[in-house]
């Protein structure tokens, strides 16, 4: 039997609907970067509050795709990585997307990257998100 890396964890985790199993895969100074905002969201705190958010925002949520390979993370590091491609709902929007992920050499999850297509659908997640954000009070309203 195969053993599945961090991403194909992290992919079954939320394709399972458990999220607290998919930020297991995480290492606690994981930086996430959003397609709305310039620098990342850092830590594991920081990053797990924001998947609760993502979990209640996204509707039919599913990975379509996965390309491994390997990359530089925004640091500057060769590290193995993988593009999984997703597509949701949110506010009755359809929205399509890649997770870009990079892993250390523990096999955990570092830098998480996510970019949304089209505009318009990253209009509704950015503003979906960021109320989520404010009702849990991870951000100042």
């Amino acid at each position: 039997m195969r053993t599945l890396n961090a991403a194909a964890r992290f992919r079954a985790a939320i394709e399972a609907g458990d999220f607290d199993a998919a930020v297991d895969e995480f290492t606690d100074d994981i930086r996430f970067f959003s397609p709305v905002k310039f620098t990342p969201f850092e830590g594991i705190d920081t990053v797990r509050a924001l998947f609760r958010v993502l979990q209640r925002t996204f509707e039919d949520f599913r990975y379509v795709g996965d390309f491994p390979g390997r990359g530089q993370t925004p640091s500057g590091e060769d590290s193995q990585a993988h593009v999984l491609h997703f597509r949701t709902v949110v506010g009755g929007k359809q929205v399509e997307g890649i997770d870009l992920v990079h892993l250390d050499a523990q096999d955990r999850i570092t830098t998480f990257t996510v970019m949304i297509r089209p505009m318009s659908s990253l209009q509704v997640v950015s503003e979906a998100i960021y109320a989520g954000l404010v009702e849990d009070g991870v951000v100042p309203g």
